[in-house]
Protein backbone atom coordinates (compact mmCIF):
# COMPACT_ATOMS: atom_id res chain seq x y z
CA UNK A 1 0.00 0.00 0.00
CA UNK A 2 1.43 3.45 -0.91
CA UNK A 3 2.36 5.79 1.90
CA UNK A 4 -0.01 8.49 3.12
CA UNK A 5 0.67 11.25 5.60
CA UNK A 6 -2.42 12.63 7.33
CA UNK A 7 -2.84 15.66 9.59
CA UNK A 8 -6.08 16.77 11.23
CA UNK A 9 -7.54 19.56 13.33
CA UNK A 10 -10.99 20.11 14.78
CA UNK A 11 -12.35 22.90 16.96
CA UNK A 12 -15.71 23.85 18.45
CA UNK A 13 -17.48 26.99 17.34
CA UNK A 14 -19.86 29.28 19.22
CA UNK A 15 -21.60 26.60 21.25
CA UNK A 16 -18.47 25.35 22.99
CA UNK A 17 -19.40 21.72 22.28
CA UNK A 18 -17.86 20.30 19.15
CA UNK A 19 -20.42 18.41 17.11
CA UNK A 20 -17.90 17.61 14.37
CA UNK A 21 -16.01 14.29 14.39
CA UNK A 22 -12.88 13.14 12.61
CA UNK A 23 -11.19 9.76 12.49
CA UNK A 24 -8.43 8.28 10.36
CA UNK A 25 -6.63 5.02 9.73
CA UNK A 26 -4.09 4.06 7.04
CA UNK A 27 -6.85 3.28 4.56
CA UNK A 28 -9.65 5.74 5.38
CA UNK A 29 -10.64 9.21 6.54
CA UNK A 30 -14.03 9.98 8.08
CA UNK A 31 -15.34 13.47 8.81
CA UNK A 32 -18.78 14.18 10.26
CA UNK A 33 -20.57 17.47 10.81
CA UNK A 34 -23.42 17.07 13.27
CA UNK A 35 -26.63 18.93 12.48
CA UNK A 36 -27.22 21.35 15.35
CA UNK A 37 -30.69 21.78 16.82
CA UNK A 38 -31.61 25.39 17.69
CA UNK A 39 -31.99 26.00 21.45
CA UNK A 40 -35.31 24.78 22.78
CA UNK A 41 -35.96 22.57 19.74
CA UNK A 42 -37.07 19.00 20.36
CA UNK A 43 -35.13 16.15 18.76
CA UNK A 44 -36.78 13.10 20.27
CA UNK A 45 -33.36 11.95 21.51
CA UNK A 46 -32.04 11.99 25.08
CA UNK A 47 -28.39 11.82 23.96
CA UNK A 48 -27.76 14.74 21.61
CA UNK A 49 -25.80 15.43 18.45
CA UNK A 50 -22.30 15.11 19.95
CA UNK A 51 -23.13 11.61 21.21
CA UNK A 52 -24.57 10.70 17.81
CA UNK A 53 -21.50 11.72 15.80
CA UNK A 54 -19.20 9.88 18.22
CA UNK A 55 -21.24 6.72 17.87
CA UNK A 56 -21.64 6.95 14.10
CA UNK A 57 -18.04 7.95 13.42
CA UNK A 58 -16.53 5.18 15.51
CA UNK A 59 -18.67 2.52 13.87
CA UNK A 60 -18.08 3.90 10.39
CA UNK A 61 -14.30 3.97 10.75
CA UNK A 62 -14.34 0.43 12.16
CA UNK A 63 -16.15 -0.85 9.06
CA UNK A 64 -13.85 1.01 6.70
CA UNK A 65 -10.72 -0.21 8.48
CA UNK A 66 -11.68 -3.83 8.94
CA UNK A 67 -14.32 -4.85 6.41
CA UNK A 68 -14.26 -5.29 2.66
CA UNK A 69 -17.08 -2.77 2.23
CA UNK A 70 -17.53 0.27 0.00
CA UNK A 71 -17.99 3.64 1.70
CA UNK A 72 -21.74 3.66 1.08
CA UNK A 73 -22.16 0.12 2.44
CA UNK A 74 -20.03 1.03 5.46
CA UNK A 75 -22.14 4.14 6.08
CA UNK A 76 -25.38 2.21 5.79
CA UNK A 77 -24.17 -0.37 8.32
CA UNK A 78 -22.95 2.32 10.73
CA UNK A 79 -26.25 4.23 10.55
CA UNK A 80 -28.17 1.03 11.27
CA UNK A 81 -25.96 0.12 14.23
CA UNK A 82 -26.11 3.61 15.71
CA UNK A 83 -29.90 3.64 15.39
CA UNK A 84 -30.06 0.29 17.16
CA UNK A 85 -27.93 1.72 19.99
CA UNK A 86 -30.65 4.18 21.04
CA UNK A 87 -33.85 2.84 19.51
CA UNK A 88 -35.02 1.69 22.93
CA UNK A 89 -34.72 5.12 24.53
CA UNK A 90 -35.32 7.64 21.75
CA UNK A 91 -37.87 8.44 19.07
CA UNK A 92 -35.96 7.75 15.87
CA UNK A 93 -38.95 8.76 13.74
CA UNK A 94 -38.80 12.31 15.09
CA UNK A 95 -37.91 14.70 12.22
CA UNK A 96 -35.22 16.27 14.39
CA UNK A 97 -33.49 13.03 15.39
CA UNK A 98 -29.72 13.64 15.56
CA UNK A 99 -28.03 13.56 12.18
CA UNK A 100 -24.83 14.51 10.43
CA UNK A 101 -23.23 15.43 7.14
CA UNK A 102 -20.59 12.89 6.10
CA UNK A 103 -17.38 12.81 4.09
CA UNK A 104 -15.31 9.67 3.51
CA UNK A 105 -12.09 8.94 1.67
CA UNK A 106 -11.23 5.27 1.20
CA UNK A 107 -7.60 4.82 0.20
CA UNK A 108 -7.06 1.75 -1.93
CA UNK A 109 -3.82 0.72 -3.66
CA UNK A 110 -5.13 1.74 -7.08
CA UNK A 111 -8.05 4.08 -6.39
CA UNK A 112 -9.21 6.69 -3.90
CA UNK A 113 -12.96 6.42 -3.40
CA UNK A 114 -14.93 9.32 -1.96
CA UNK A 115 -18.38 9.73 -0.45
CA UNK A 116 -20.06 13.02 0.40
CA UNK A 117 -23.46 13.38 2.02
CA UNK A 118 -24.72 16.93 2.71
CA UNK A 119 -22.46 19.96 3.00
CA UNK A 120 -19.03 18.53 3.70
CA UNK A 121 -16.28 19.06 1.10
CA UNK A 122 -13.65 16.78 -0.45
CA UNK A 123 -10.84 18.32 -2.53
CA UNK A 124 -8.59 16.06 -4.62
CA UNK A 125 -5.52 17.22 -6.52
CA UNK A 126 -5.02 14.70 -9.35
CA UNK A 127 -2.36 15.42 -11.96
CA UNK A 128 -2.47 19.06 -10.85
CA UNK A 129 -6.19 19.32 -11.62
CA UNK A 130 -8.62 19.81 -8.75
CA UNK A 131 -11.78 17.81 -8.18
CA UNK A 132 -14.05 19.45 -5.59
CA UNK A 133 -16.97 17.39 -4.32
CA UNK A 134 -19.81 18.64 -2.14
CA UNK A 135 -23.53 18.01 -1.83
CA UNK A 136 -25.46 21.27 -2.08
CA UNK A 137 -28.98 19.87 -1.95
CA UNK A 138 -29.52 21.33 1.53
CA UNK A 139 -28.99 24.86 0.15
CA UNK A 140 -31.80 24.35 -2.35
CA UNK A 141 -34.32 23.59 0.37
CA UNK A 142 -36.25 26.47 1.98
CA UNK A 143 -34.46 29.14 -0.07
CA UNK A 144 -36.79 31.90 1.15
CA UNK A 145 -36.20 30.97 4.79
CA UNK A 146 -32.46 30.95 4.14
CA UNK A 147 -32.65 34.45 2.66
CA UNK A 148 -34.46 35.72 5.77
CA UNK A 149 -31.56 34.59 7.98
CA UNK A 150 -29.28 36.95 6.04
CA UNK A 151 -31.33 40.05 6.78
CA UNK A 152 -30.44 40.30 10.46
CA UNK A 153 -27.23 40.61 12.51
CA UNK A 154 -25.89 37.26 13.70
CA UNK A 155 -27.03 36.63 17.26
CA UNK A 156 -29.85 39.17 17.25
CA UNK A 157 -33.33 37.99 18.34
CA UNK A 158 -34.59 38.33 14.77
CA UNK A 159 -31.68 36.29 13.45
CA UNK A 160 -32.12 33.58 16.08
CA UNK A 161 -35.79 33.23 15.17
CA UNK A 162 -35.01 33.20 11.44
CA UNK A 163 -32.46 30.41 11.90
CA UNK A 164 -34.96 28.44 14.01
CA UNK A 165 -37.59 28.88 11.28
CA UNK A 166 -35.09 27.68 8.66
CA UNK A 167 -34.31 24.61 10.76
CA UNK A 168 -38.00 23.79 11.17
CA UNK A 169 -38.57 24.16 7.43
CA UNK A 170 -35.55 22.08 6.48
CA UNK A 171 -36.64 19.25 8.75
CA UNK A 172 -39.71 18.74 6.59
CA UNK A 173 -37.47 17.91 3.61
CA UNK A 174 -34.75 15.99 5.47
CA UNK A 175 -34.24 12.47 4.16
CA UNK A 176 -37.24 12.82 1.88
CA UNK A 177 -37.44 12.32 -1.91
CA UNK A 178 -36.87 15.66 -3.56
CA UNK A 179 -35.30 17.07 -0.41
CA UNK A 180 -31.85 16.57 1.00
CA UNK A 181 -30.15 13.69 2.76
CA UNK A 182 -28.03 13.31 5.88
CA UNK A 183 -26.95 10.40 8.05
CA UNK A 184 -29.66 10.05 10.68
CA UNK A 185 -31.58 6.92 11.62
CA UNK A 186 -32.37 5.68 8.07
CA UNK A 187 -29.66 3.47 6.52
CA UNK A 188 -31.02 4.14 3.04
CA UNK A 189 -29.65 7.69 3.25
CA UNK A 190 -26.27 6.17 2.34
CA UNK A 191 -27.68 5.31 -1.09
CA UNK A 192 -28.29 9.02 -1.73
CA UNK A 193 -24.67 10.06 -1.15
CA UNK A 194 -22.45 11.43 -3.90
CA UNK A 195 -19.75 8.86 -4.61
CA UNK A 196 -16.91 8.42 -7.06
CA UNK A 197 -13.24 7.60 -7.37
CA UNK A 198 -9.98 8.89 -8.78
CA UNK A 199 -6.75 7.03 -9.59
CA UNK A 200 -4.41 6.94 -6.62
CA UNK A 201 -1.46 7.33 -8.93
CA UNK A 202 -1.20 11.01 -9.73
CA UNK A 203 -3.22 12.15 -6.70
CA UNK A 204 -0.70 14.30 -4.88
CA UNK A 205 -2.79 15.72 -2.08
CA UNK A 206 -6.33 15.92 -0.75
CA UNK A 207 -8.42 17.69 1.87
CA UNK A 208 -11.62 16.83 3.71
CA UNK A 209 -13.50 19.69 5.36
CA UNK A 210 -16.64 20.53 7.26
CA UNK A 211 -18.35 23.75 6.24
CA UNK A 212 -16.90 25.52 9.26
CA UNK A 213 -13.45 25.11 7.70
CA UNK A 214 -14.38 25.38 4.02
CA UNK A 215 -16.10 28.75 4.53
CA UNK A 216 -12.93 30.72 3.80
CA UNK A 217 -13.49 29.58 0.20
CA UNK A 218 -17.19 28.88 -0.29
CA UNK A 219 -18.53 31.32 2.32
CA UNK A 220 -16.09 34.22 2.53
CA UNK A 221 -14.43 33.99 -0.88
CA UNK A 222 -11.00 34.74 0.59
CA UNK A 223 -9.16 31.92 -1.18
CA UNK A 224 -9.48 29.46 -4.02
CA UNK A 225 -9.49 25.73 -3.40
CA UNK A 226 -5.95 25.53 -4.70
CA UNK A 227 -4.87 28.28 -2.30
CA UNK A 228 -6.56 26.43 0.54
CA UNK A 229 -4.60 23.28 -0.33
CA UNK A 230 -1.39 25.28 -0.51
CA UNK A 231 -2.05 26.68 2.95
CA UNK A 232 -2.66 23.20 4.31
CA UNK A 233 0.66 22.12 2.82
CA UNK A 234 2.61 25.04 4.26
CA UNK A 235 0.94 25.53 7.64
CA UNK A 236 -1.43 22.64 8.34
CA UNK A 237 -5.11 22.21 9.29
CA UNK A 238 -4.89 24.00 12.65
CA UNK A 239 -3.63 27.13 10.89
CA UNK A 240 -6.54 27.00 8.43
CA UNK A 241 -8.99 26.96 11.32
CA UNK A 242 -7.10 29.73 13.14
CA UNK A 243 -7.30 31.86 9.99
CA UNK A 244 -11.03 31.18 9.75
CA UNK A 245 -11.50 32.25 13.39
CA UNK A 246 -9.61 35.49 12.84
CA UNK A 247 -11.86 36.34 9.89
CA UNK A 248 -14.98 35.52 11.93
CA UNK A 249 -13.83 37.75 14.79
CA UNK A 250 -13.58 40.66 12.37
CA UNK A 251 -17.21 40.18 11.32
CA UNK A 252 -19.01 38.89 14.41
CA UNK A 253 -22.45 40.16 13.36
CA UNK A 254 -22.26 38.82 9.82
CA UNK A 255 -22.51 42.24 8.21
CA UNK A 256 -19.93 41.38 5.55
CA UNK A 257 -20.54 37.62 5.41
CA UNK A 258 -24.09 36.72 6.48
CA UNK A 259 -24.24 33.28 8.10
CA UNK A 260 -26.14 31.12 10.59
CA UNK A 261 -23.47 31.23 13.29
CA UNK A 262 -20.73 33.74 14.02
CA UNK A 263 -18.39 30.78 14.43
CA UNK A 264 -19.16 27.19 13.46
CA UNK A 265 -17.50 23.91 14.44
CA UNK A 266 -14.59 23.43 12.06
CA UNK A 267 -12.69 20.31 10.98
CA UNK A 268 -9.94 20.03 8.39
CA UNK A 269 -7.96 17.01 7.22
CA UNK A 270 -4.95 17.20 4.92
CA UNK A 271 -3.54 14.15 3.12
CA UNK A 272 -0.13 14.10 1.48
CA UNK A 273 -0.25 11.20 -0.95
CA UNK A 274 3.16 11.66 -2.49
CA UNK A 275 6.07 9.51 -1.44
CA UNK A 276 8.44 10.91 1.15
CA UNK A 277 11.20 11.03 -1.48
CA UNK A 278 9.03 13.06 -3.83
CA UNK A 279 7.61 15.55 -1.35
CA UNK A 280 10.03 15.71 1.53
CA UNK A 281 7.04 15.92 3.88
CA UNK A 282 6.65 14.20 7.17
CA UNK A 283 3.36 12.68 8.19
CA UNK A 284 1.20 12.45 11.27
Amino acid sequence: MPDVYISTATEAGDSGQNEDWVGTCPTAVVVLDGVSAPPGTSTGCRHGTAWYVNQLGSRLLLHLAGDDLTPDASLSAAIRETADAHAGTCDLRHPGTPSAAVAILQLGPEEITYLVLADTVVVLDVDEKLTVVTDDRVTRVAADAHTRTQRHPVGSPAHIEAVAELSRTQRLSRNQPGGYWVAGSAPEAADEAITGSVPRRGCRRAAVLTDGASRVVDGFGLATWEELLDRLVSAGPADLIAWTRSVERDDTTGERWPRYKASDDATAVYLNLESRDDSGAAGT
